[in-house]
């Protein structure tokens, strides 16, 4: 292994929380991605920016997990790698962060592994702010959202200018010894090391965030940074993605009646039908355009969204799946062209609602949803009205 200089810069990357909201069924940083964990596709990112001595901060326990994500995204520069266990507080961890900096480091940059996706770039503007003089620096991105302050009651006070408003992310950069030195006399347990380091007295410059540099917090972020993975390059992979044309997706799905409550099929209630079994309302069309539009985006499937370890959606019904599954197309850059969806069953007849139940889809989707109804027959489960079958092709297009 060839060794890498001692470098004047360190990331440490704090990786040590549990993740409760999360609900990821481990350390949130080692919830999957996709084959790799949050605290991986982190590390890729650290590793493509300026070498750097990089301690990775994690509950105990995790050390051999650490180590080899580590080791792995590290390459060449495994021998920067530090792996140490942290506190109870974020404070605490990032103490115990500092504690294993080699001597010969400067500039050290304090980093959430939980923005996992957060470009080599943001890295770099840090540290060049720090070259350029700030003793500590953040990196920012608008509030685009309009902000009210409310009382106890939950009553709108009053609006609060935006403009004075920044989000903050993560890496925080700072001169070591300026964020040694307030850590060390912090006299309250801050949220983040630039808060210390300004009740320290020091100021705080800002630079460029980035909008994919979000946290990874609930089940909802998580969806978003596998729908970026999933549908285009990482941004530690290519500054500039490869040009996307139209894509078609295909989904299928099969209900059998004998669920309780009234039957749901094509975002409609059917009144005086037997309903369909399933996690959710049994909505075969729903399920099947879902699968389509998933495909079409390589987001996935069904499965993969709305499994039944999510009980949010337990007898939603098709506006909550349509409407999920468009937000996760748009986190990666797709919007829905149009569908079609035909519907194989002896029972609900649909020519009499055939156009509310598309205006009531395509309304879900944001653009046009067409229907067709079958019969098989006799032939097969459908036709022994056992149950229901759908067949979607979705068109999806760059946003």
């Amino acid at each position: 292994m060839t060794l890498t200089p001692v470098p004047r810069l360190a990331v440490i990357v704090v990786a040590a929380g549990s993740g409760t909201r999360l609900k990821g069924g481990a350390p949130k940083a080692f919830v999957g991605l996709d084959e790799r964990s949050i605290l991986h596709h982190c590390l890729v990112g650290v590793f493509a920016a300026e070498p750097a001595q990089v301690v990775v901060v994690i509950p105990q326990g995790f050390e051999g997990e650490a180590l080899t994500d580590a080791r792995d995204a590290a390459g060449e520069r495994a021998d920067l790698v530090t792996i140490v266990t942290g506190g109870k507080t974020r404070q605490e961890s990032v103490s115990a962060g500092l504690a294993a900096l080699w001597a010969d480091v400067e500039i050290v940059l304090v980093h959430d592994a939980a923005r996992a996706l957060t470009p080599p770039a943001v890295f770099d503007r840090v540290v060049t702010a720090i070259d350029a003089g700030s003793v500590a620096v953040i990196p920012t991105v608008p509030v685009v959202d309009t902000i009210k302050r409310v009382d106890a009651d939950g009553r709108v006070v009053a609006a609060v200018d935006r403009s004075e408003l920044a989000a903050a992310q993560t890496p925080q950069g700072f001169r070591r010894d300026v964020l040694e030195a307030a850590l060390r006399d912090a006299d309250a347990d801050h949220t983040d090391d630039a808060a210390a380091v300004a009740s320290a007295g020091h100021p705080v410059a800002t630079v460029e965030g980035d909008a994919v540099a979000f946290k990874i917090t609930t089940a909802p972020d998580l969806d978003r940074a596998r729908a970026l993975l999933s549908g285009r390059p990482s941004p530690v992979a290519a500054a500039t993605p490869a040009p996307r044309g139209p894509r078609v997706g295909v989904g299928t799905d099969v209900h059998a009646f004998g669920g309780e409550g009234a039957l749901w099929l094509a975002g409609l209630e059917w009144p005086g039908e037997v309903a369909l079994s399933g996690h959710s309302d049994g909505d075969a069309v729903a399920h099947a355009i879902v699968d389509a539009l998933l495909a079409a985006a390589g987001l996935g499937d069904i499965g993969t969204h709305f499994g039944t370890d999510r009980p949010e959606f337990a007898g939603a019904h098709a506006d909550a799946f349509l409407s999920h599954t468009v937000g996760l197309l748009s986190a990666a850059g797709w919007r829905v062209g149009n569908v079609s969806v035909q519907v194989q069953a002896n029972r609900p007849r649909f020519a009499a609602r055939r156009v509310e139940a598309e205006r009531i889809l395509s309304a879900a989707v944001g653009a046009p949803v067409s229907v067709s109804a079958t019969t098989t027959d006799g032939l097969g489960f459908t036709g022994r009205s056992e149950g229901v079958a759908a067949f979607a092709t979705a068109l999806v297009v760059p946003a």
